[in-house]
């Protein structure tokens, strides 16, 4: 009986983000839509969209091979592997030893990677310029990324995200400058990985700056789905990230019960909430930069994540 439950609460958080992750990117354009002072569409237009899009058939080009065909599908199971990887109202959960941090960088790459080919595959300009704009990206935010596990690892002593947020808990963490640093090279590297402002805008449709949308032109029906779908997946993986590395509070652990699992999961609502609140704030607040100076943005979060670490080197209270 208990590894039924165990079965059915993993069943239930992959299913969770699943169903949460358009909820979320609708949140995302309605606090913005209301902060400029618009009414905007609505909270489920997302939902509405992958079904529109999924009802309505698939146009192909003469040029596209049979990995522009299969590779939405490769993408959308990666990015949905990695996302169900991270604990979100839950900790402990039966495949939570698979939640290593570096497995999880490794699926986001291969979707990234597929996702280029994609863009290259038909031949047009538009998806070339996309494809060599994400490469440039991923130079940069790949081992910002790794730099930010790197420091996680060498406080928590592991990569797995359910110690790591149990450790999180623990009174031995304190306030520390190194956490302060992996934790601000983790934000930069997650607005620059979901293309949103200010290194992508992805409202606009702009050959002179989008990065994401130019790869994706080409699809169209249920393959655009799966890519969109893909696309709030992530959004919600790295949200679900920071609020299980550095907000790890409300969690429930394995096998804690009915009440304590409904309470994780109120819990997590509030900081997905808050997390699309201030994202929605910042993209506000804020002017998209020039392709250009992305190196800039994305090579301070580098700075940033191996200053963390070489803190923990030079002294372990920092």
């Amino acid at each position: 009986m208990a590894l039924i439950t165990d079965y059915l609460v993993q069943g239930c958080q992959m299913l969770l983000i699943l169903l949460l992750a358009p909820l979320l990117t609708g949140w995302v354009r309605v606090i913005k839509a209301r902060l400029l002072r618009r009414r905007g569409p609505s909270l489920l237009q997302p939902y509405r969209d992958l079904f529109k899009l999924l009802g309505k058939d698939v146009v192909l080009a003469e040029s596209a091979s049979w990995l522009f065909r299969i590779a939405p599908y490769l993408i959308f199971a990666a990015i949905w592997v990695a996302a169900a990887l991270v604990p979100t109202f839950a900790a402990g959960l039966m495949f939570n030893w698979t939640a290593d941090l570096i497995a999880i960088v490794a699926l986001l790459g291969s979707a990234r990677f597929f996702l280029a080919l994609a863009g290259l595959d038909v031949g047009t300009s538009f998806g070339g310029i996309g494809s060599s704009r994400e490469m440039m990206i991923a130079s940069l935010a790949e081992p910002a990324m790794l730099m930010m596990v790197f420091t996680l690892s060498l406080l928590a002593g592991t990569t797995e995200l359910s110690a790591v947020a149990h450790f999180m808990l623990t009174a031995e963490v304190g306030l520390r400058v190194s956490l302060g640093l992996a934790l601000l090279a983790l934000m930069m590297v997650a607005i620059a990985e979901n293309a949103r402002v200010p290194v992508d805008n992805p409202a606009t449709h702009l050959e002179l700056t989008m990065v994401h949308e130019a790869m994706v032109l080409e699809y169209s029906g249920r393959h655009l789905a799966l890519i969109e779908l893909a696309a709030s997946l992530k959004l919600l993986l790295y949200l679900s990230l920071l609020a299980c590395i550095f907000a790890p509070w409300g969690m429930a652990t394995a096998g804690a019960g009915l009440i304590a699992y409904g309470f994780g999961m109120a819990v997590y609502l509030i900081k997905l909430a808050f997390g699309g609140l201030l994202l929605a704030l910042f993209e506000s607040s804020i002017a998209k930069m020039r392709v250009f100076r992305v190196d800039e943005f994305l090579g301070a979060a580098l700075m940033l994540g191996l200053l963390g670490a070489l803190l923990l080197f030079v002294s372990r209270g920092l």
